[in-house]
């Protein structure tokens, strides 16, 4: 059975959102993020991303990482990718070009827009979104998005998903990347198709139900 460890507040919500989507049996272990916790290493702590147990999966000490068989991997985007291809489907490449473009856009998503749309719900995630500098660094991750939402858009003009005819994987991991930014309600204003398309990807039942898990964790541990 595949393991998924983290929690659905983190990058873990597209795993978790994936194997939603592909209907598959999954153990989920709760791994909290270290900096959510005073004392990450003291004994009565939860299991977080510093724990020893937790370091001997994932050494880098993030979330998520899923264990598969034998096979242990980590980083989300990457993992959906896998997932994709191991249990094949409507959600996988069709073709050695489809593939390609599935990890492509992926890859876009990770060097294009994540580094913007991360600084975005961090700063809201410390509450600091009407300071003075968390409104600066908003505005300045805003504007850094306008040429990757531009050529999102235009990809998007005349077609419902990013690849093909369907849902697939890069819609998914593009829809949590860009997720992060919709705080930010005028920039989705400005690009109609981007607004129409990850309300198509939200409205996914699998999505509805990570979400509804998600909303039962605590914010504050």
């Amino acid at each position: 059975m595949l393991t998924i460890y983290g929690v659905y507040r983190s990058r873990a919500s597209r795993v978790y959102w994936m194997a939603e989507e592909l209907g598959i049996e999954f153990r989920s272990v709760p791994v909290l993020q270290a900096r959510r916790l005073a004392d990450p290493l003291s004994q009565d702590a939860p299991l977080n991303t510093h724990s020893p147990e937790f370091i001997t999966v994932n050494p880098m000490a993030q979330i998520p990482s899923i264990r598969d068989g034998d096979l242990v991997m980590h980083e989300s985007l990457a993992i959906n990718l896998y997932l994709a291809r191991r249990h094949g489907g409507p959600l996988s490449g069709q073709s050695v070009e489809e593939d390609g473009l599935l990890t492509m856009w992926t890859i876009w998503a990770a060097a294009e827009v994540e580094p913007h749309t991360v600084k975005i719900v961090l700063t809201y995630d410390n509450g600091l979104e009407d300071s003075e500098g968390g409104q600066q660094t908003i505005a300045v991750a805003c504007r850094s998005l306008r040429r990757p939402l531009a050529v999102l858009e235009g990809h998007l003009a005349g077609r419902q998903w990013i690849v093909g005819d369907r849902f697939t994987v890069a819609d998914l991991n593009l829809a949590e990347v860009l997720r992060y930014a919709q705080t930010e309600k005028a920039l989705f204003q400005a690009h109609p198709n981007i607004k129409t398309w990850i309300e198509r990807c939200q409205s996914r039942p699998a999505y509805k139900a990570m979400q509804a898990t998600r909303a039962k964790e605590p914010i504050e541990v």
